[in-house]
Parts: structure tokens; sequence; C-alpha cells
């Protein structure tokens, strides 16, 4: 398998060939690696049994037990997903596929656990529920762990395969369908309760964290009567559940079932489970489908209905976004004057009050003017939301906008990312809190790190670790307070801030439009 994964990202996802560590899981025997600096991997651990056949769109089922010792030391395929190209930003080497792919991830610090064990941080990628691995080195969890913290991936089915509602999958569900991504997470971390302790993990010191649809999941998870006891802090970066359009009805979903079972010329959901799995993908592809449904089971209500029955996971969160991304657009705006009409168009009665505070006051300022809107009238606003939630739950919220723009290699060019434009962009935070800075020059030089970004890094990564050991993020980092609303600026030189323009990102209120094009975000 180190074939598909490239010599180079093999290396820094911490598997270099060593002295087998052999561990005992409610399983079966686990044989991993030690890596550099003493730290252990163990891979592609199953969690729950393969989807398969009959098993495609049902809950995760229990892992078979083996006999003797498992090999763990070769990370398994992704869950069946659109392949990556090597022009793209996030090319980390190529990776097998497999409908197969219900495995997770370990790496554990050098030397003897402390009394109690070590914190634990969950990892769950993101990817809009439609693309995501556990083992792009990005994601290594190899410097967290020599930080002293267990860290562990987890996989989840994605697409149309881990998020697909029906009438017939919902009477066999026993009234309730999809959600098979999320009850896929939800049995790693209850794999993570029975087992992290064999790993010198304690399991009841756990963290979950995710970017992107990763954040949304932890933030959802947060929301799960079926997750609650099975974490106790949560990190989201660049996602929430305080989204316009959360999970959908039961019913709405169901639909949207059908209509795939249309595309697909398929008589129902056997004829369905009989089509190998990429005819699936590209039959769904062009039908309009949510991924997270108000099932009555894993979901039981939005957001805001959740926090106002107090019916949340009560933990603390650590929570941001970056500066340049955005999940709503004003559309194609070039000029000062198409900014101003773009808000006037959309924002009606409050036109006046946003362009006193957000309009350029010259063509230079367009491009600064139009990425903080696009952010603060979605993602920024969503970020907002879920700290106030927080703050009036008595739950603490920390809160973060990362600000730098990473530095490219004169010249590089990508298939899906404008490196001139690209800003602060959404996912770029991520390998500075894993310290994997590296990983995105595994294969060409596509930037040019400074002693500055190892600094911030560094930074980040510490800051991770102090939050999952319990405590504030940073010395520094105030606890979010709606009454006086304040975040840590992430940057070559973080401190904290008073939340940019923050009685009115609370109160924006575009009217609805289209999600911003895909060209807008890299790919998780």
């Amino acid at each position: 398998m180190k074939a598909f994964m490239g010599v180079a990202a093999t290396l820094l996802l911490g598997l270099t060939p060593a002295a087998a560590q052999q561990v005992a899981v409610d399983t079966g025997l686990l044989a991993g690696s030690t890596i550099d600096g003493g730290v252990k991997a163990f891979m592609a651990v199953p969690f729950a049994a393969p989807p398969l056949r009959e098993l495609r769109w049902k809950a995760p089922q229990p892992v078979q037990p083996w006999r003797g010792v498992r090999d763990a030391t070769q990370p398994a395929p992704m869950c069946l997903q659109p392949g990556r190209g090597r022009t793209m930003n996030h090319y980390f080497g190529n990776e097998a596929v497999s409908e197969d792919c219900l495995y997770l991830n370990v790496w554990t610090p050098p030397g003897p656990a402390p009394a109690g064990g070590w914190p634990v941080v969950v990892w769950i990628y993101g990817g809009a529920f439609s693309v995501g691995s556990t083992s792009m080195a990005n994601y290594s969890g190899a410097h967290l762990a020599k930080k002293g913290v267990v860290q562990v991936n987890i996989a989840y089915r994605v697409g149309p395969l881990g998020f697909l509602a029906h009438p017939e999958l919902s009477r066999e569900g026993g009234g309730h369908s999809g959600n098979y991504g999320l009850m896929d997470q939800i049995a790693g971390l209850k794999w993570v309760q029975r087992n992290i302790a064999a790993f010198g993990g304690n399991p009841g010191n756990v963290t979950i964290s995710g970017q992107s649809a990763g954040s949304m999941s932890v933030g959802t998870l947060q929301m799960s009567p079926l997750a609650k006891g099975l974490f106790h802090r949560v990190v989201g970066m660049s996602g929430s559940p305080m989204r316009p359009r959360g999970a959908v009805p039961l019913a709405e979903a169901e639909a949207q079932g059908l209509a795939v079972q249309t595309a697909l010329g398929a008589t129902g959901i056997e004829a369905m489970r009989d089509l190998p799995g990429d005819r699936v993908l590209a039959g769904a592809a062009g039908v309009p489908r949510d991924a997270l449904v108000a099932d009555g089971h894993v979901l039981t209500g939005d957001a805001a209905a959740t926090y106002a029955a107090s019916a949340q996971s009560k933990v603390p969160v650590l929570i941001g976004f970056t500066r340049d991304e955005a999940f709503a657009s004003l559309g194609p705006v070039k000029t000062k004057a198409q900014f101003q009409a773009a808000v006037r168009a959309r924002f009606g009665k409050q036109a006046v009050e946003v362009l006193d505070s957000y309009g350029p006051k010259t063509e230079a300022d367009l491009y600064r003017s139009l990425n903080d809107l696009q952010r603060d009238m979605s993602i920024g606003q969503q970020v907002m939301g879920w700290a106030t939630a927080q703050a009036k739950a008595g739950s603490p919220a920390y809160v973060w906008m990362f600000a730098r723009r990473q530095p490219y290699a004169p010249g590089i060019r990508f298939s899906d990312h404008d490196a001139a434009t690209a800003g602060a962009y959404h996912t770029g935070d991520v390998p500075y809190w894993f310290q994997t800075l590296d990983s995105l020059n595994l294969f060409r030089t596509t930037r040019d790190w400074s002693a500055q970004d190892r600094a911030l890094a560094e930074q980040m990564s510490d800051m991770l670790v102090r939050f999952a050991q319990g405590n504030a993020p940073s010395a520094n980092w105030p606890s979010f307070d709606p009454a006086n609303p304040r975040l840590m600026w992430l940057d070559l030189e973080s401190r904290p801030i008073d939340w940019p323009r923050a009685g009115l990102v609370a109160a924006l209120n575009p009217k609805p439009a289209s999600r911003v094009s895909a060209t807008r975000r890299a790919r998780d």
C-alpha cells in the first residue's frame, strides 16, 4: 500500500519501518510502528464491519474478532469518492478508495503514559460530506503526539453512500434513515471509549475536532443524543451547526433519495445495493441532496432548538474561521459600484448600514471589503451564533480568526486554487494546527515556509494541546462574552482583539441566494 501513498507521504505520516508495537484491543491484537521521536503509529484499525453488500446504507455493525496479530502499519483506503489530481492545491499523493473503509489511525506519544492517561484528540475530516481521508499527510497526528496527546483519525462514509435517506431505508431502520456517516463517527467514538486506554489515552478526556464538514460534524455530534458522554471538548474549524439550512426534515431527505433512485434507474433499495459503488456516485452526482437529516434518531432538531431546550452536550468549544473564506457570495463583483449595487440588492433596508461599515472607500479596498462581508454574512455569523449559544448555556467558547496568507512559491499554479487571490483561505489553517506545513511540499515546492510560519505552527499546535488538556488555549485568550465579543487573531503576531464589526455581524440579514461557488474554496 506504500506504493499508492508515495514514499514522501508515507514518511510524513510516520510509517518508517521500525520494531512493531503490539496493543490488544477488544477485537484482537494489533502491531503498529515506532516512528521518529518515539511516536507509535497504528494505522487501519477496524472500528466497524465493512459496510458492504447488505450492510450498504446500514448503521455501522460490530467488528468480527480476528486471530493472531493484525498488521497496523499501512493506511486503509479512503471511503469511496472522486480522486485528487496532482495539480490540485491539496494533493498529498494517490490513495486507494473502497467501500471497505471504516478504519481509524492512532498516534501515541513516546514513553510511558502518565497516571490517568494522555488527553485524546479525535480528528474528523472535512470535504463537504463528499470527500476526505484519515491518512492525508496534512492530518498526521505524529506532531501532536510528540506534545503529549493521543490522536485518533476516524473515517466515515461520504457522499450518497454515507448520507442518503429513502422511504425503504426508513422502514428498515425503524422509522429513520440517512446520517450513516454521522453514525460511523459515533461508532468510532465508542471504539475510543472502549479501547483508547490500551494506547495510554484517557477515555475521560476526549476532544473531538474537525474542519469544514468535519467541524459541522463535531457541532452536530454536540447536539446528538447518541453521542452524549463520548467526548468532553470540541474543536471546530470553519464550520458551524448554526447554519441557515442545517439538517433537513426526514420526508424531504427521503424525497431526495427517491430522486437518486430514479437517476440510477433502479427499482428500489435492493437494486441500488446491487449497483457498484462508483455507479451510485456517478448517478447521484447531478441530484440535489442534503447530507444531514433531522431523523429523530441521530438528530432530533436543529441547533437553535437543541440549545434552547438545553439538550446539547455542555462542553467547552474552541472554534473559528479563516479571514478570507466564505460560504456565501455577493456574485460577480469587480468594481466598487458593483459592490454597492449587490449590497443594495441583497440587504434591502439594511444596505445603508452595511455599506457604511463594509463599503470600500476606493477600488483598491474592494478585495478586503468583499471578502470581509461575504465571510461575515456566512461562516463568521455562524461561528458567532455557536459561541453565543455556548455562552448563554454557561459553557466556555474560545474563538479565533486565522489571518496568515501562506507564502506561495514564485509562479506556482493549481487547478483548483488561485494563489494570487486566495488570501487566508478555507483549510489554510489546518497545517498550522497539526504542524504539517511540509505536507504541502511533498511532490513539488508550493510554499516557501519561513521560520515565522514554523513558529506560528508551533504556537497553534501548543494552543490545541493546551485546550485538550483542559485549559484555555493560551493564557491571554479570552472566553467569548456576547456583551463584549473578542477573539484571537492568529497570524505571525497573534493577539486577542475585539471581534471586528461584532454588532453588525450578528445582525446581518441578507436575502437568500445560492451558496458560494466551489472555486472560492479549496477542496478540504
